[in-house]
């Protein structure tokens, strides 16, 4: 039985603490004890308890990679569990523990943006890559381009393995009350098509481009609702630009969305104008369980899921044209949709499931731990 402890500083569940759920869900418990590791109050406390995994919280630790005060506590706490392997989410206090422990590291990068030149050339690159293959045996790119942003900055490529994100399917829903309440919970019309976007309400989400693409669309004359749901500090700018373009009756804003299972199977294609960061996205991921076909930008981890003319269309960043004339091709074509949306169940089954997801990590964890083992047999 391999110990593994994993560590978030995370006090919301964004797309890390979803995807540690994931793996908590499915990891083969016959062959891996897990502990997690969390700050106080942290909101998936309760729900990493609902799945019978013990929870130890540490002071100090909450939204912050690196807190010298905390090592001590983090070292503590590791040499009571005595774990083989150490798994962080961004906390390189939690690092710097394990490694006075002598345990083996796993790191999992889970964004994706251009690194800064401070960190990407001259003594930055080599303090960043220094630091970074020393606190890590292993690292997990949940993107390749979340890979060659650790490689940009110095990371030794033969640590870092790319795993990309998993995610349980969504419950497909027939055309019953609780569809049609959906629709009517959106305002979508009959012989209305639905284009929405899922991310949270900042500049680098692209959601002014997905309001300009929207405005194209609707004037070639194809009926269409925009949706987009989430929150955030571009909420009003987004809701000024809509005025602006005189959308109101096109475009819904539909803010926090709790339950996206009604939405997804109510959109028939999902969009993602992201230019600043997108790791592998698990909102894409999702639609695709869901048979989705997806019109996206070649940016960050979006190409390693949307395969451009397979399930759905690469676009450029900042592109609303392009994104516009991509949408109007896939909803007028319906034997191109059909085929779209066939092989986003297909590239979903094959590669992203939650089970594949898990199988991929306990993967990373066995060779690291045979390393180890390896090393220590070796120093004996």
């Amino acid at each position: 039985m391999i110990k593994v402890v994993q560590v978030s500083s995370d006090t919301n569940i964004g797309g890390a603490g979803k995807c540690i759920l994931t793996f908590l869900r499915h990891y083969d418990r016959k062959r891996f004890d897990i502990t997690a590791v969390l700050p106080p109050d942290s909101l998936l406390k309760p729900l990493i308890e609902e799945l019978d995994v013990p929870v130890v919280e540490i002071d100090g630790i909450a939204e912050k990679s690196l807190s010298i005060g905390s090592i001590g506590k983090l070292k503590k706490c590791f040499k009571e569990l005595k774990p083989d392997i150490v798994h962080t989410h961004a906390s390189m206090s939690a690092r710097i523990a394990a490694k006075l422990c002598g345990a083996g590291i796993v790191y999992t990068r889970h964004s994706v943006f251009p690194p800064s030149k401070r960190l990407s050339s001259g003594i930055g690159k080599r303090i960043n890559g220094f630091v970074n293959n020393h606190t890590a045996d292993a690292i997990i790119a949940v993107a390749e381009a979340a890979k060659q942003n650790l490689t940009d900055t110095g990371v030794d490529e033969k640590k870092i393995r790319v795993v990309l994100n998993g995610v349980d399917p969504l419950k497909e829903m027939r055309r019953d009350a609780e569809f049609l309440l959906a629709e009517n919970r959106y305002g979508v019309k009959i012989g209305e098509r639905v284009a929405a976007i899922i991310a949270r309400l900042n500049e680098v989400k692209g959601h002014k481009y997905f309001v300009e693409a929207a405005k194209i669309v609707k004037d070639s004359g194809i009926p269409v609702k925009f949706i987009i749901a989430g929150t955030g500090d571009e909420e009003e700018n987004i809701k000024k630009h809509i005025a602006e373009l005189g959308l109101e009756d096109t475009v819904v804003m539909a803010g926090f969305v709790s339950d996206v299972t009604p939405l997804m199977n109510l959109m028939d294609v999902q969009i993602n104008c992201s230019f600043g960061t997108e790791a592998t996205s698990l909102s894409l991921l999702e639609g695709m369980s869901l048979g989705k076909p997806a019109v996206v930008t070649d940016f960050g981890g979006n190409p390693g899921v949307i395969k451009n003319g397979q399930n759905g269309f690469l676009v450029p960043t900042h592109s609303a044209g392009e994104t516009a004339q991509a949408i109007i091709r896939l909803l007028s074509d319906e034997a191109l949709y059909k085929k779209m949306s066939a092989k986003s169940r297909e590239i979903y089954n094959s590669v992203f499931t939650s089970e594949k997801y898990a199988e991929n990590i306990q993967a990373v964890y066995d060779a690291v731990y045979e390393e180890k083992q390896g090393g220590n047999s070796s120093e004996g």
